[in-house]
């Protein structure tokens, strides 16, 4: 087992399932995928620390737990479609990808999309596809979508994400009016029209940019 599979096991272990997390498709994924692959160089030293790291362009890959805990709230089963709005480096892509049938994530800074597309790639993940755009949009053609996680803070739940939702399907996304904190909450299809909305954790994640999110000047 190399240094990296080793420390991978004890993160799971003391940071993921130490933590609460229950979910036996989501600890697998977070065993499986190699979080060094998706950090720069001078980074991967610290992959398997409890903590967001940066990945540039002002952008960073979340905590682990925090990764694991939203994987979590979608409730997967396997096989389901998945959307991802900010896919930053590819590793939260490549964790739902381990569990999830099809993975459509999107990225607003198109040399992280392009980064984070190489290192998929690189590790056999044919069932994520990589868009660079506005993701408060969505991505319409593909809808509906099982779960629909988003990694970045906005000040609303965008309505077009709302509605590529399945009957049934979940939406968990950071909401706040500051960049200081949002609270992670998870919404569920229940009808046409009808939404259900839980409040889940206190977080912190990077703006969500885009026509149903914040201004770029935010």
């Amino acid at each position: 087992m190399s240094d990296y599979s080793r420390l991978r096991e004890r993160m799971v272990k003391r940071q993921i399932a130490g933590r609460g997390v229950r979910s036996g498709l989501v600890l697998d994924a977070m065993r499986k995928v190699p979080r060094e692959r998706f950090l720069p160089r001078g980074q991967r030293v610290f992959a398997y620390d409890d903590s967001p790291l940066p990945i540039g362009d002002g952008q960073t890959i979340s905590q682990p737990y925090i990764v694991a805990y939203m994987a979590e709230s979608l409730a997967l089963e396997g096989g389901e479609k998945v959307l991802e709005i900010g896919t930053g480096s590819g590793y939260a892509a490549a964790v739902l990808a381990e569990i999830a049938a099809e993975v459509y994530t999107i990225e607003r800074i198109e040399g992280l999309a392009t980064l984070a597309s190489t290192a998929l790639e690189d590790l056999g993940y044919t069932n994520v596809h990589v868009r660079c755009g506005d993701g408060t949009l969505g991505w319409p053609e593909e809808a509906p979508y099982d779960g629909i996680v988003v990694s970045a803070g906005g000040p609303d739940v965008p309505d077009t994400l709302k509605h590529q939702l399945k009957t049934g399907g979940r939406l968990v996304i950071p909401v706040g009016r500051s960049k200081a904190w949002q609270e992670l909450i998870r919404v569920t299809r229940v009808a046409e029209e009808d939404f259900q909305t839980e409040d889940l954790v206190p977080v912190r994640f990077v703006p969500l940019v885009g026509e149903e999110g914040w201004s770029q000047e935010f």
